[in-house]
Order: structure tokens, then sequence, then C-alpha cells
């Protein structure tokens, strides 16, 4: 499959002047996420019990705590997170100081399938940047941990102005 670099009329041009391939960031994002995919369906897990098995293993939550993070509504986490306990990878606690609440961990087996998952996926996202020279290989997987980093700090909150201190290590 040739992949065409072509600028395209509509695409804008980010501050870097460089255009995104296909025209796109967001059709290259979706089309990494299938890859990913692809990937998972190698340890038998899909995306959405990946990320909420992902999400899990950050700490115990909420049902209605997974539809936020993942901006879902509740009847699709409960789906997801049913097929999960079935299948002895998240239980389900009530919470001590309230009866009414009840939480979703990790089980030991979801750990290890999770682990699996992250290696499956991980192996396959490596063996495609693989195939770019070695300095675009390193430059790529190391913007997926910029990714990371930078949604992370997205859903924390609003980016402050303020210039990093010493004490925050940026």
């Amino acid at each position: 499959m040739s992949v065409t670099t072509r600028p395209s009329a509509s695409a804008p041009t980010p501050a870097s002047g460089v255009r995104p391939v296909l025209g796109s960031y967001g059709r290259v994002a979706a089309w990494l996420s299938k890859r990913v995919e692809v990937a998972l369906g190698t340890v038998d897990l899909t995306l959405p019990q990946f990320r909420v098995l992902g999400i899990l293993a950050e700490g115990s939550s909420a049902a209605s705590g997974l539809a936020d993070r993942l901006a879902v509504r509740r009847p699709s986490i409960t789906a997801i997170v049913d097929g999960l306990v079935a299948r002895g990878l998240v239980d389900r606690r009530q919470e001590d100081s309230d009866r009414r609440r009840v939480a979703l961990r990790l089980t030991k087996d979801g750990e290890r399938l999770l682990a699996t998952a992250d290696r499956a996926v991980d192996e396959y996202l490596v063996a495609i940047a693989g195939y770019l020279p070695s300095k675009d290989e390193a430059m790529a997987l190391r913007s997926l941990e910029l990714w990371g980093r930078a949604m992370t700090a997205h859903r924390e909150g609003p980016k402050s102005d303020a210039p990093p201190s010493a004490e925050s290590g940026g």
C-alpha cells in the first residue's frame, strides 16, 4: 500500500510547518488504533476491555468513574465490566465506607492479562515502527510517550501558564 504525503488543500498546517500524512492526524490515530485492536486480538481482548483494565490498574474505580474517564455512557461500561467479571479479570466489591458504592478492581488474572496485552501491543507497535529509518523509529515511539503525557496532563486540568518550578521536575 502506498501512502502519499501530498498536502491536502483542506488540511491545516501545524505550527511545525509539516502537514500530517494522509491529510489528518485523526485518520492516522484511528489507523493506529485499529492496529492496537489487531494486537489485542492475539490476547482475546477488545480495545474497550483493554482501556478498562488499564484504568483499573491505576486503582479501583466505580463504574460511573470509568464511564467519565472513557467518555461513554454507564450502560456501555456495565456491559464491558460484566464481561470482564465473568472472565475473572475484574471483581466487584462493596465499599466499607458506603455499602451502596461498588468498587471495581483488577484480579491477579486481570493484572497478568493486562501485562500480556501491554507487551503484545508494544511489540506490534515497535514492529511497525521498525519500517522507519532508525532515527525516525525512535522518534515515532517517543512521540507515543509524549502523547501519553499530554493526555494525562489534559485529563488533570487546564494548562498552567506559570513556568515550571524546580520542585516539579519540569
